[in-house]
């Protein structure tokens, strides 16, 4: 099982790293096409800002492939938004694999949302054995809006879509490497879909 981390230098990738290495899983940080290419499954990370996540790439031609990719992919927190059509922060496009666009959560609410909040109408193999409002560890500020591709949600201020899912590819806006023994079965799931 050869699993890749996309390392294009916008993600806590250590964090998921580790949590693959509990799991007995050596999964390799990468930014080589040819490797991510060759991958069973791939992670594709993000932490920072959009706009300048969505440069970086660019330049490493990384936004060209990763919608073409056949093989399982898993977005995490803005990796998931980048994988959106658009994103309000810095007025990004993203790379278009989930039809729906990205927010700013309004200020009624704390932003950013940070710390344990549930998913609940969880829709995919993706949740195997993990329960309706579950508790997950999330830090955004940002959200993207309910689609068809919708397959878990989670209120905060608003109804927002915490999970997506368009064939091969699977977003979280929650970080499953934090989010204890549910966060580690989400990634156990990815790697036996």
């Amino acid at each position: 099982m050869k699993l890749v981390i996309i390392n294009y230098g916008a993600g806590n990738i250590k964090s998921i790293q580790f949590a693959f290495k509990r799991m007995g899983i050596d999964a390799i940080l990468s930014n080589d096409p040819d490797e991510i290419l060759a991958a069973d499954k791939i992670i594709f990370p993000g932490v920072g800002e959009a706009s300048s996540a969505m440069n970086m790439l660019k330049q490493s031609g990384l936004d060209m492939l990763i919608p073409q990719l056949k093989q399982p992919v898993l977005g995490i927190c803005l990796g998931m938004q980048l994988m959106c059509n658009r994103t309000e922060e810095g007025n990004t496009k993203g790379l278009e694999i989930f039809n729906t666009e990205v927010k700013r959560f309004s200020n009624t609410v704390k932003v950013p949302q940070m710390g344990w909040n549930v998913i609940k109408n969880l829709k995919s193999d993706l949740f195997s054995d993990i329960k309706e409002n579950e508790y997950m560890y999330l830090v955004h500020s940002y959200y993207a809006e309910h689609c068809n591709q919708t397959i878990a949600a989670t209120d905060y201020g608003l109804n927002y879509a915490s999970a997506l899912q368009h064939n091969n590819f699977y977003g979280v806006q929650f970080h499953p490497e934090k989010s204890s023994l549910a966060g580690a079965k989400i990634l156990e799931n990815f790697i036996n879909l």
